[in-house]
């Protein structure tokens, strides 16, 4: 079994990074081969757009369309190397895990541009290679966040709004490429994401709390059951829930 960490924060002594560390420590001690990608140490580029297409290599070098093009590099075999890289590290791995810290209710801009770069049009999706039929259909995904307010702010009625609300699109974006999506683990109040923000005796004691849930949660990863989404056998010709379907409650 091999597991991939795509590690999202620019300080590598941070909060995230020390979770980051552990997962690698937890699933190599269970047998696991573990690789990371650390996108800030590598310089990974998250602006999709023409600059990352050889001119004379394009599909249309008049006009820029990022579906066009991500899918006639491809076929081409003209794919920037980052993304061939990051491709083959996801194609490896069984269990794929996210770490970053929530940065203005959603994930930092290098984790959204890593999604719209490295999930590319064609070889890895399609009209209908999507959702229970995508092309990672089989292998599991899973975040790992870290949030600057408390629990209680982000549950259901709390000032920063519930926590599996503020994960749904990341979550959706990983079931629409085939991943079943395991529940994420969550690090409330990490005050700025590592030490600058904090005391070192203070953030050691924090980490020693979560360490052992996090190893925990790392070692039953093989009963844990991924959240349920609906599929194409659910949804109508429009793309809308069956009218029959179970999970109706009202028109």
């Amino acid at each position: 079994m091999h597991a991939h960490i795509v590690f999202a924060h620019p300080e590598p002594k941070s909060f995230n990074g020390a979770l980051a560390d552990i997962a690698d420590e937890t699933l190599a001690g269970r047998g696991m081969t573990v690789t990371r990608s650390d996108l800030y140490a590598e310089c990974f580029d998250p602006v999709e757009g023409p600059a990352h297409y050889h001119a004379d290599e394009r599909a249309d070098a008049g006009y820029f369309s990022a579906l066009t093009e991500q899918r006639h590099a491809g076929n081409e075999q003209s794919r920037a190397a980052e993304i061939q890289r990051e491709i083959d590290r996801l194609t490896a791995a069984d269990l794929v895990i996210l770490q970053f810290p929530l940065w203005w209710h959603a994930q930092p801009a290098i984790l959204k541009g890593w999604f719209d770069r490295v999930f590319v049009y064609g070889e890895l999706y399609t009209g209908r290679r999507r959702y229970d039929e995508g092309h990672f259909r089989g292998k599991r995904a899973m975040l790992s966040v870290t949030t600057g307010g408390p629990a209680a702010t982000f549950s259901p009625y709390g000032r920063g709004g519930p926590i599996e609300r503020l994960l749904w699109p990341i979550h959706y974006s990983l079931h629409y490429m085939g991943f079943d999506v395991l529940a994420p683990f969550v690090a409330h109040g990490i005050q700025g994401g590592g030490i600058a923000y904090e005391q070192r005796d203070v953030f050691e004691q924090h980490l020693d709390s979560l360490k052992h849930d996090w190893a925990e949660r790392l070692s039953a990863l093989d009963s844990a059951r991924p959240i349920p989404f609906t599929g194409w056998p659910d949804w109508d010709a429009d793309g809308v829930l069956r009218a029959d379907h179970t999970l109706r409650w009202g028109p």
